[in-house]
């Protein structure tokens, strides 16, 4: 009797090779390369027979219960015609697609498809492994129709909302644009605090800080701030009003300035100083909860640096190769399993001292939370440490954070003391706190990041001397300090996702798209790690505020999410919902008709921003936004560089920015090469300079950025020329034989060779950089340096038996060898950097052959 074949079908190919280390091999494992069906993206899409009819350019008949028009694109064809073949001769199908709502999807669309005659069954996992996967095919299920159905309703919602409103954004302020149904609301929210930032009133107080130490030990120095004067507390930034710039309650503190602060210290800084109160406890920190996809994206923005969509991308992969579980998840459930490999872990690595005493569980605070999903952790029922994964780069770094926060859940308390000093000096008191560490539990191997640099110093020991009441403590030194209140921060991904999940809006799958969808429209850009709303994306927003208020309500979007989260589990019908939303009493289709009659394209290409009580009136138009002045009775355009932030545009900014357009360009000096005029000029990106005339015979004459910071007034000739010297080209790269180029762009200076890009270090000058250096930069991974880079000690070259590329780096552990993607951890008595400098082929060879074998 022949052996019986099936089919199983997944979405990637990363993932398919790894499931086949665990299937027989009478199993058939291929890869969907994603999603294989979806809504026209374009004109050229719709199906010849349909592009009559006018619901068709929508992509769904609103009259026939929202019926999607569903295409296979032209690069899935094959990919279909495929595994139409590979099915032939099979008797079963197992679909293995993620275990999420788009994965369902993914899997419904296969089986409308294929059309399989044979018998088809659902297999789901949250992690790769062979426990996992075994457990799986016998643990079977149909495909949900539910959870189908609720990621078809989002799909359509998401399609109705954008194709009905964009066009009506093009007509009232540029073509292009577009509006989104969970984007919008992120968006909404970065621009709402950009103008809380325009409203803000800065305020200016003053405090004493005093350095100071017991009359019985000079070494003893520690810092104590003044806290209060006769008895009243000293007014510090949260006293006062943000938009008023005024103390919101004058009657309960003291407010001091230069004169007062100065006068308060000459009173009492030869007096005498005592300590009147020492209060000390102690007290616990526990470690943060398991992973979930927000709180991961979050962590790793602010610890890593990497963007929610890097952190996605580099998650996906890690799951695909067997090393964590399934990464879009709202609970931070962890199993038996997770829990018993994380406790025998830390007891191998640390010792039973640093086990928590009781086994840690955690369950989702957020309503919608699905308990049957678990966190976020490394896979198995025996975690891999980090060192033997074999990983590199950014996999290794986001593994290592998941690794490291699963682990700390199962650690003991971090047990501190606090200890807070009081001290008397006239009419003045002082206070000093310090911390100290006793047993440091998890924070032996996890810290939580913050977006408060201030607030990371908590986890930092400061220790006091020991001292009691009545002490006498003396001055070393005495200063008053001024302070200026602070605007609210812009949001960072991190923040903007803890807000957006605090809103109820989005969910785990969504958070990197709609911060991605923004920043590719230019509706916000970055500037570090700020997100800043560009002039076109508050125009967007003003006109959704004015016109479609309901729409971007926080409420409305979060009670789309919840409807949909109904329709999951089959509490709510999907076309009834979507009747509603688009064809109801006042439903989108309704209010846009309605609306398109009564907005002037005229006000929402205009913003007003009213700063130190002058109007500024912006104009966003298709290349960005500009200003007009009509006072000497012509009309003045001048852009506004998108690098000047809407909050940070003042009078002034706008005045000279009018003054350069209105005299037109005046040359700087002239080339002592060509001859000819440079000119320092002002655009939508930015000051720039440009050598000669634009001309029918010189389309486009020479241009270079101007440095960032660098004032426009004030740039020399010899600047200039240097400038416009650029792209220097350093030689020809080794390896190829094609030029490696030393530039400065928008983002700073950087070396390139064959769209291969690497920033300069702060130690490395643009005009001095020569290959061999460009040659280490390019030879580092792209981003390395956000998370300390890696330095080059030993480069190899393609190892003639392996063929493939080595190298040696010192890393954050040490020295290690970069054998193609892999990293190898390097022999300690190979570590010695002259070792490592008269390592042959050879020996190196030899150390990765070792390593192999274990």
């Amino acid at each position: 009797m022949a052996e019986k074949r099936y089919l199983v079908i997944v979405e990637s190919p990363t993932k398919a090779k790894t499931i086949r280390k665990f299937l027989p091999s009478n199993y058939i494992v291929e890869a969907s390369m994603g999603h294989v069906r979806d809504l026209p993206q374009s004109a050229s899409d719709i199906p010849a027979a349909l592009k009559k009819e006018d619901w068709a350019k929508l992509g769904v008949n609103v009259e026939e219960n929202f019926d999607p028009l569903y295409i296979v694109p032209k690069d899935k064809k094959k990919i279909i015609t495929e595994l139409k073949a590979k099915m032939k001769g099979v008797d079963g199908i197992y679909l293995a697609t993620d275990e999420d709502r788009e994965g369902e999807s993914i899997s419904w669309h296969l089986l409308e498809l294929l059309k399989p005659k044979c018998p088809v069954k659902r297999m789901v996992f949250h992690e790769i492994t062979k426990t996992a996967i075994q457990k799986a095919l016998k643990d079977t299920r149909e495909v949900d129709v539910n959870l189908v159905r609720a990621q078809e309703a989002r799909r359509v919602l998401d399609r109705l909302y954008g194709y009905t409103l964009s066009p009506l954004i093009w007509k009232k302020i540029a073509y292009g644009l577009s509006a989104g149904r969970v984007q919008s609301s992120g968006l909404k929210m970065i621009v709402e605090r950009e103008r809380e930032r325009m409203r803000f009133k800065k305020s200016v107080y003053w405090d004493l800080k005093a350095q100071v130490h017991p009359a019985t030990d000079k070494k003893a120095l520690f810092d104590a701030k003044l806290t209060s004067v006769k008895g009243a507390r000293v007014a510090g930034g949260k006293d006062f009003d943000g938009l008023t710039g005024k103390l919101v309650d004058a009657s309960k503190v003291v407010l001091l300035d230069e004169k007062k602060s100065k006068e308060l210290a000459n009173a009492i800084e030869n007096g005498e100083w005592k300590v009147t109160s020492v209060e000390e406890k102690s007290f616990n920190s526990k470690p943060a909860i398991p992973f979930i996809t927000s709180t991961l994206q979050m962590e790793s923005n602010r610890k890593l640096g990497m963007s929610s969509k890097d952190t996605m991308r580099t998650a996906q992969r890690l799951y695909e190769e067997g090393l964590i579980t399934y990464m879009r998840t709202d609970s931070p459930n962890l199993s038996t399993e997770a829990i018993n490999a994380a406790r025998a872990m830390v007891e191998d690595l640390y010792g039973k001292t640093y086990l928590s005493p009781e086994v840690r569980q955690y369950s989702a605070k957020q309503k919608g939370a699905q308990e049957a999903h678990e966190a976020i952790r490394p896979a198995g029922s025996e975690f891999t440490h980090p060192d033997k994964t074999g990983l590199s780069g950014r996999e290794l770094a986001l593994y290592e954070l998941i690794w490291k926060r699963t682990m700390a859940t199962q650690m003991k308390d971090a047990e501190k003391a606090s200890m807070t000093v009081k001290i008397q000096a006239g009419d003045a008191e002082f206070s000093s706190s310090g911390t100290r560490i006793i047993f440091p539990g998890f924070l032996r191997v996890y810290v939580e990041g913050t977006d408060d640099p201030e607030a990371a110093l908590e986890d930092k020991e400061l220790i006091l001397p020991v001292m009691k009441k009545g002490d006498v403590i003396k001055v070393a030194k005495l200063t008053n300090d001024q302070h200026e209140t602070k605007p609210p921060a812009r949001f960072t991904e991190a923040s903007i996702i803890q807000h957006l999940e605090k809103e109820g809006i989005g969910r785990p799958s969504t958070y990197a798209s709609i911060i991605g969808t923004i920043l590719d429209r230019g509706y916000v850009r970055k500037e570090g790690t700020a997100l800043i709303p560009s002039f076109t994306g508050m125009a967007v927003i003003q006109l959704l505020e004015k016109n479609f208020e309901n729409l971007v309500a926080y409420s409305f979007t979060s009670g789309m999410e919840d409807a949909l989260d109904k329709i999951a589990v089959g509490e709510k019908d999907w076309i009834k919902y979507l009747g509603e939303f688009y064809l109801g009493k006042n439903g989108l289709q309704k209010q846009v008709e309605e609306q398109d009659k009564k907005i002037k394209p005229e006000d929402s290409r205009t913003i007003h921003i009213n700063k130190d009580g002058k109007d500024l009136e912006i104009k966003v138009g298709r290349f960005g936004p500009y200003v007009i002045d009509k006072t000497s009775g012509e009309e003045v355009h001048a852009s506004i560089p998108e690098e000047i932030a809407p909050a940070d545009l003042n009078p002034e900014d706008i005045k000279e920015l009018l003054k350069m357009s209105a005299d037109g360009p005046k040359p700087i000096g002239k080339d002592p090469k060509t001859k000819e005029n440079i000119y320092c000029l002002v655009g939508r990106y930015g000051a720039y300079l440009q050598l000669g005339e634009k001309t029918e015979e010189n389309q486009k004459p020479k241009r270079a950025s101007l440095p960032k910071g660098k004032d426009p007034k004030t740039i020399s000739m010899e600047e200039a020329v240097l400038l416009l010297s650029l792209p220097r080209e350093l030689g020809l790269h080794p390896e190829t034989g094609k030029p490696v180029l030393a530039n400065a762009g928008r983002f700073g200076p950087y070396v390139m060779h064959d769209g291969n890009f690497r920033s300069l270090k702060k130690d490395d000058a643009l005009y001095e950089v020569e290959l061999p250096r460009a040659l280490e930069l390019l030879a580092e991974e792209k981003g390395a340096s956000k998370r300390g880079s890696s330095k080059l000690l030993k480069d190899f070259g393609t190892l003639a038996k392996l063929k493939k590329k080595a190298a040696i780096y010192e890393g954050k552990y040490g020295a290690y060898i970069k054998l193609g993607t892999k990293n190898i951890t390097l022999p300690e008595d190979k570590r010695d950097p002259k070792v490592i400098e008269k390592m042959t082929e050879a020996e190196l060879a030899t150390i990765i052959k070792e390593a192999k074998k274990k």
